[in-house]
């Protein structure tokens, strides 16, 4: 088993992967990309990751060619070579290699990165715990929804959090949350799951988009709005969801206590049909 890399049509060890220093990507951030989870070798909702890609790619006017099929052989076979069956698997995509120049290049071609690498195993303590959280000024672009390169004020937040201790740094604007650096943020009052809408502000994250069909299908009423940081200071539980946490508690915001400081109800809920979910999914690849 090992780290594998694809690049521009070729996989190979992660080690022996390189990319010019004039790509785009890295003078620019001039780039997208995703990330999705594997469970016992299959990608995890694909169809919607590789969706995802194609909208940020067109967002920043980038032509991304490859289908829906053709990404599906790339991140199967790179699964396959790698030999691990939990993994995280990014995708990035650049502009290309160019001399430095903020105007698109006239001719280059696309940048074409994937790498495959071992999932590190759930902290299973964090989960009966819940985890801790800080507030931190969102000082973002206005396109969030895009799932872009530029992800500096996303470090900074998260590397604020780790300084103090927290697991996460939730973004905040005029009194009201978006998500966290590398999270979606929900919230739990009387029994209803509140979420900020989709729109620029927010990416619209995909295991954000599978917890809010769940929870409709469990007959959760779910609202999508604005949510303050009163409110979320005030409601009995808070929630992230990201591709690789999964589905996680918060049970202290910045000096504050969530509900009873325990995980509650709702997160239990959602986190079994969760993890029922990814039981049916190790099933189908069993029985293929």
């Amino acid at each position: 088993m090992s780290d594998i890399a694809y690049l521009n049509g070729e996989f190979m060890k992660l080690a022996e992967a390189t990319v010019s220093v004039e790509d785009r990507g890295f003078q620019f951030g001039d780039g997208v990309y995703e990330v999705i989870r594997v469970y016992d070798m299959t990608p995890h909702l694909l169809r919607e990751h590789i969706d995802r890609l194609k909208f940020s790619a067109t967002s920043i006017h980038l032509d991304e060619w490859l289908s829906y099929d053709e990404w599906e052989k790339i991140v199967q076979e790179g699964i396959s070579q790698s030999g691990y069956a939990e993994a995280k698997v990014y995708i990035q995509l650049t502009r290309g290699v160019a001399p430095r120049d903020h105007r698109f290049p006239c001719t280059t071609s696309l940048t074409r990165v994937m790498t495959v690498r071992e999932v590190e195993p759930d902290d299973l303590q964090l989960r009966k715990t819940g985890v801790s959280v800080i507030t931190a000024q969102d000082i973002r672009w206005n396109r969030c929804d895009i799932k872009s390169l530029n992800l500096l004020p996303n470090i900074l937040a998260k590397q604020q959090a780790i300084q103090a201790g927290m697991f996460e740094a939730l973004f905040v604007r005029e009194g009201f949350v978006f998500e966290g650096s590398s999270s979606t943020v929900m919230v739990v009052s009387n029994g209803v799951l509140y979420t900020p809408a989709e729109g620029p502000r927010i990416l619209s994250g995909i295991t954000r988009d599978w917890v809010l069909s769940v929870a409709r299908a469990s007959e959760i009423k779910v609202v999508e709005e604005p949510v303050s940081v009163e409110m979320m200071l005030d409601a009995q539980e808070v929630l992230l969801t990201g591709t690789i946490i999964e589905i996680m508690p918060v049970v202290k915001v910045d000096e504050y206590c969530i509900g009873d400081g325990k995980p509650g109800k709702i997160y239990h809920r959602l986190y079994q049909k969760f993890l029922s979910s990814i039981s049916e999914l190790r099933y189908r690849h069993v029985c293929t």
